[in-house]
């Protein structure tokens, strides 16, 4: 028995049981030492053991009495910090819920038990959608593993039926891919590369992959030099792709922020009146973008250039002339 390690199991203890307001004295430590793990120990063999574990850089802090008590102070991770770390895993949207909770429980063990009640968090996360691939952690590992050595990957990808019914896209076809980045946009992760067969980027969301890639023992295509990730993320995964036009928008104040957020920090505004301001930027005159701007209930207004004003009064006509067919259709019927 005593060739087990006892300072190791003593450093196992401190960590895992005690806490600022949950010390241990140097009995109660000597007898979970001996009833459970079978190391008998003395006093002074446990405030030696205690000192050269301080020694190592363990913060442990010793309250002087007439029986001495012990904590750890510190760990690598902080309360706040790991209630960070439960609050992104829990409105995570790329991570699903069984393993959301593998993960958390996982959190919990960097901190003592005592504390642990602490980290219950009473967040309320907006229709926050979890997906259902439980392979989601080997997927993104295979990727980044594949990425840092410099080689394709073949997979296949899920699609949905009108049905909502989940089948492989293209009958199972298989995917191959240069894989460059993991993109992370809109609470999603992607993965960003070369398609040979479609010459172009293009990407892929990684929940979707249906299982973990082959890394295929054959060299990425290059990069393509004039590729500009933050252009391409603004056209893919925004309002910007195709011809870029720049339009001018009448915006009501209440709407700097949404501007901000949406344009960015260094987007030209302008004034206008006492209730408004103008937004110059470059835009692709999309549907996206039209949608966009009819979402805001006429508190954003197309000023220029009278060719997207046009178009856009064309969509709402559009899409009134629509409605009213399908209208007049369910009368007849």
């Amino acid at each position: 028995m005593e060739t087990k390690p006892r300072i190791l199991y003593l450093k196992k203890i401190l960590e895992e049981r005690t806490d600022e307001e949950n010390p241990l004295s140097t009995t109660q430590l000597i007898n979970i030492l001996n009833d459970e793990y079978g190391i008998s120990a003395h006093r002074t063999t446990v405030t030696k053991d205690i000192a050269a574990l301080q020694e190592f850089g363990m913060d442990i802090v010793t309250i002087h009495s007439t029986q001495s008590k012990y904590f750890v102070a510190s760990r690598k991770f902080e309360l706040p910090e790991l209630k960070l770390l439960i609050d992104a895993v829990e409105s995570s949207k790329f991570i699903t819920k069984k393993k959301s909770e593998t993960l958390i429980e996982k959190i919990h063990t960097m901190t003592s038990p005592g504390q642990v009640a602490k980290l219950k968090r009473n967040n309320y996360v907006v229709n926050r959608i979890k997906p259902d691939n439980e392979q989601i952690y080997y997927i993104i590992d295979a990727i980044n593993d594949a990425i840092n050595a410099g080689k394709q990957i073949s997979f296949q990808y899920y699609d949905y039926t009108g049905l909502k019914k989940k089948v492989l896209k293209n009958k199972g076809e298989i995917y191959k891919l240069s894989p460059y980045k993991l993109l992370w946009c809109g609470d999603y992760y992607y993965v960003l590369g070369y398609s040979e067969k479609k010459s172009k980027v293009i990407n892929f969301r990684v929940d979707r992959i249906a299982s973990k890639p082959e890394i295929l023992d054959k060299d990425i295509i290059p990069m393509p030099y004039d590729f500009d990730i933050e252009n391409y993320t603004k056209e893919v995964f925004f309002m910007f792709s195709g011809e870029k036009v720049l339009v001018d928008l009448r915006c009501d104040n209440s709407l700097m922020k949404t501007m901000v957020d949406r344009f960015g920090e260094d987007v030209t505004t302008l004034a206008y009146d006492m209730t408004s301001f103008r937004v110059q930027t470059e835009v692709s005159a999309s549907p996206t973008f039209f949608g966009w701007v009819f979402g805001f209930n006429g508190k954003v207004q197309i000023l220029a250039p009278e060719s997207v004003k046009e178009q856009y009064r064309q969509m709402i006509a559009q899409a009134d002339e629509d409605v009213q067919k399908k209208e007049s259709k369910e009368q007849e019927i």
